[in-house]
């Protein structure tokens, strides 16, 4: 997942101005005790980091790809 994709997920389901706020503050276990933001610039791939915060804030399945329903694929 690219970066641009991460943050396009991020507006969709959170808002621009709360997931900002959230990358920035909300520590994740499954990242080490590391916020998002942390956690990219550790290095850490984008979707690791999608699919934490989507099981920390209990985000549905059917929501995870954001509007478009189609599953990206995987390379």
């Amino acid at each position: 997942m690219r970066l641009s994709v991460f943050w396009s997920l991020m507006d969709d389901e959170f808002g621009p101005a709360y997931s900002r706020t959230l990358a920035r503050d909300h520590t994740l276990l499954a990242l080490g005790d590391r916020t998002a933001d942390e956690a990219l610039a550790a290095g850490v791939p984008a979707r690791e980091v999608w699919e934490a915060l989507c099981d920390a804030m209990d985000v549905p399945p059917e929501r995870r790809f954001g509007k478009d329903p189609t599953p990206p694929r995987r390379r």
